[in-house]
């Protein structure tokens, strides 16, 4: 599939290039650089070393207006889709090597289905702070260079990917909420899928 850039003009209905804060960006790249690198795919929601920077009160007061925010990351190699996500708020993700986002409008679900044909890839540079717009499904990042793999960080309004709230489903999206503020749409090939996630996508696992 095409790859498009977070600087090309595709991109401006998926989200932004976020311009300045180059103190706090440097904080938050130089503690990402020392978080583990595993084989395969990990998420922390919240780490304390990032949580602990002068670079965390910059993002919630720049990023969220003030909100409390967690700082986290996802880190690894992954080449495949296998999930698509939305929350209620924007997510900031910034890397220390090229990483590939793979992403769809949430305008795109149709009938609580999304046909990954719709899916698009855009590359994100090593040290490019990027703003995923709340309408944007996304998921994983996936690696540019195998051997580097990726170190993003996952930057949202406190709380969010936590523990999913004991709700009673009433209908609507609720099918797809997995997590605290969190609602997935899985390929049926994915792991998630096989854990009991809502299977949304419909069409190839895109891989890169």
């Amino acid at each position: 599939m095409k790859i498009f850039s977070v600087t090309d003009p595709e991109f401006k209905p998926y989200g932004r290039v976020v311009t300045g804060l180059d103190t706090a960006k440097a904080e938050i790249l130089a503690a990402l650089a020392n978080t583990p690198l595993p084989a395969a795919t990990d998420y922390v929601a919240e780490d304390a070393a990032l949580q602990e920077l002068p670079a965390a009160v910059e993002v919630s007061e720049h990023l969220f207006g003030g909100m409390p925010c967690q700082l986290g990351w996802c880190n690894g190699h992954n080449t495949y889709l296998n999930c698509l996500e939305y929350h209620r708020d924007s997510e900031f993700n910034l890397g220390t090597e090229d990483f590939v986002l793979l992403l769809a409008r949430q305008e795109e679900i149709a009938g609580g289905k999304l046909d990954t044909a719709k899916v698009k890839a855009f590359r994100v540079p090593a040290g490019t702070l990027v703003e995923v717009y709340a309408t944007t499904l996304h998921y994983a990042p996936c690696h540019v260079d195998a051997a580097k793999g990726f170190r993003v960080l996952v930057a949202l309004p406190k709380g969010t990917n936590t523990a999913k709230p004991a709700i009673k489903n009433d209908g609507g999206d609720d099918p797809q909420l997995w997590a605290c503020n969190k609602w997935l749409l899985a390929h049926p090939d994915s792991a998630e899928a096989k854990a009991g996630a809502y299977v949304g996508l419909v069409g190839e696992n895109v891989h890169v």
